[in-house]
C-alpha cells in the first residue's frame, strides 16, 4: 500500500480529470474591480461558492480554503488563484464580502470573491460549468449549494473536484496543483 501512495505521489499526470470548460464571465470583485475568465488564464485556480450570511458550511469551507493557501505557501507553491463565487449576490455587496473575509487569515492569499450577477445567472453558471447545485429558496436566507474545491487549470478547464467542508485532502490538491504548475 506504501508504495501505491509513493508512485501516485510521484505522477506527472492528474488522475482521471474531468476537464469540464468554463464559459466565459466577467464579474465583480470584493474591491469593486471587474474579474473575468480572461484574467485567470494562464493561472491555476481553485474555486468554490459560498456566502456571507451562510450559517452552516461556508464559514467552514473558507476557513479549510485559507488552511489550503496556508499549506502552499509553506511548500513554497506560488502563483495559485482563489475565486470565490457568492451564491447569494443580492445580500453579498463588496463591503459584506470585505467584512466576511475580514475574518480569515488571508494576507498570503490571492482571493478574488465575485458577485455582481443575478440569482438566477449564478444558477445557471453554476451548474452548466461546474455541475454544481445552487438554489437560493423563497423562504429564509440560507442558500442550497455544493461544497466542493474545484482545481482549474491554466487554459480555465475544470480538472478536479475535491470535498471542501469535511475530510479536504489537502496533499491531493497540492499534488495536483504541482503537477498542473509543471505542464
Amino acid at each position: 500500500m506504501s508504495l501505491f501512495v509513493v508512485l501516485a505521489a510521484c505522477s506527472n499526470e492528474i488522475e482521471d480529470p474531468l476537464n469540464w470548460d468554463i464559459e466565459s464571465f466577467d464579474y465583480m470583485n470584493q474591491e469593486e474591480e471587474q474579474v473575468s475568465l480572461a484574467d485567470l488564464n494562464g493561472k491555476v485556480w481553485m474555486a468554490d461558492f459560498v456566502f456571507t450570511s451562510c450559517e452552516t458550511v461556508c464559514p467552514p469551507m473558507t476557513f479549510n480554503m485559507s488552511k489550503l493557501n496556508d499549506a502552499l505557501v509553506e511548500e513554497g507553491v506560488e502563483d495559485v488563484q482563489f475565486v470565490s463565487f457568492s451564491v447569494d449576490p443580492t445580500v453579498d455587496t463588496p463591503e459584506k464580502i470585505k467584512a466576511f473575509m475580514a475574518d480569515y487569515d488571508l494576507a498570503n492569499a490571492d482571493w478574488q470573491f465575485l458577485t455582481g450577477y443575478s440569482q438566477e445567472e449564478i444558477e445557471t453558471f453554476a451548474q452548466e460549468n461546474f455541475k454544481a447545485l445552487v438554489r437560493k429558496p423563497e423562504e429564509g436566507t440560507q442558500v442550497d449549494h455544493a461544497t466542493w474545491f474545484y482545481l482549474v487549470d491554466q487554459d480555465g478547464k475544470i480538472v478536479k473536484a475535491y470535498p471542501g467542508f469535511q475530510d479536504v485532502p489537502y496533499e491531493d490538491i497540492i499534488n495536483d496543483i504541482k503537477i498542473l504548475q509543471k505542464s
